[in-house]
């Protein structure tokens, strides 16, 4: 295992780190797809369409054809959500990573960096709304290269957020995810963040549940009890 740094961002690292955010967005799709198949009106909605194909031109070959073309529709349905979710973000928070998240003491954005390659990134910016009011940030952007995971940098990553928290004076760390994302909810709750919410975000076809995840930072904890 190769030693590894965590470091704040600079500008030299922008392109680097906007293909490692698209690139770990993206390998979503194909769990995404995977879902897609899984749902019992998909199913349903194949079957059917095959049935009607064959009884309509009496082919099993151009039935068969039809299915195929579907599964490839659906599997680029499958990317649409994190294909807008990246041009969303582009355009947004991490169209300018200096100016949004390093401009202000209540916020910062890290770089792992391995043998002088950017393989993991991580953001934190404080929620504008906090609920309850207490100070509250938020974690965004956890990503590590494929090659370099199973080392414990998105660990490392959630670590040097919550001790950012501390040292800041938040009460709270807030994080957002999708119910597909798997590895990363795992890491999350073994780490002590707790599920606080849950609703569903819809694209086209698609409706994915999106869990929301709370980390009480132990001063907190002590403020509030008896």
């Amino acid at each position: 295992m190769a030693p590894y740094c965590i470091r704040k961002y600079q500008e030299s690292d922008r392109q680097r780190v906007l293909d490692l955010f698209s690139q770990g967005m993206v390998e979503h799709a194909s769990i995404t797809f995977r879902h897609i198949l899984k749902l019992p009106q998909t199913l349903v909605f194949l079957l059917g369409m095959t049935l009607t194909l064959f009884l309509v031109s009496g082919s099993w070959f151009l039935a068969l054809v039809a299915v195929l073309s579907l599964l490839a529709a659906l599997r680029f349905l499958a990317k649409y959500p994190w294909t807008e979710y990246v041009a969303h973000t582009l355009h947004t928070d991490m169209s300018d990573i200096t100016k949004t998240y390093l401009s202000g003491p209540g916020s910062c954005f890290w770089v792992t960096e391995s043998e002088g390659q950017v393989v993991g990134t991580v953001g934190a910016l404080p929620v504008e709304e906090p609920t309850l009011q207490k100070k509250q940030l938020e974690l965004l952007h956890l990503s590590v290269s494929l090659e370099h995971r199973g080392q414990g940098i998105a660990k490392a990553l959630v670590r040097t957020v919550l001790q950012f928290a501390r040292d800041q004076g938040y009460s709270e760390v807030v994080l957002s995810t999708s119910m597909l994302q798997y590895s990363a909810i795992a890491l999350y709750q073994s780490m002590g963040f707790q599920k606080t919410g849950q609703n569903s975000k819809s694209w086209v076809l698609i409706a994915v549940a999106i869990l929301q995840f709370t980390y009480q930072l132990p001063s907190a904890q002590v403020s509030q009890a008896p």
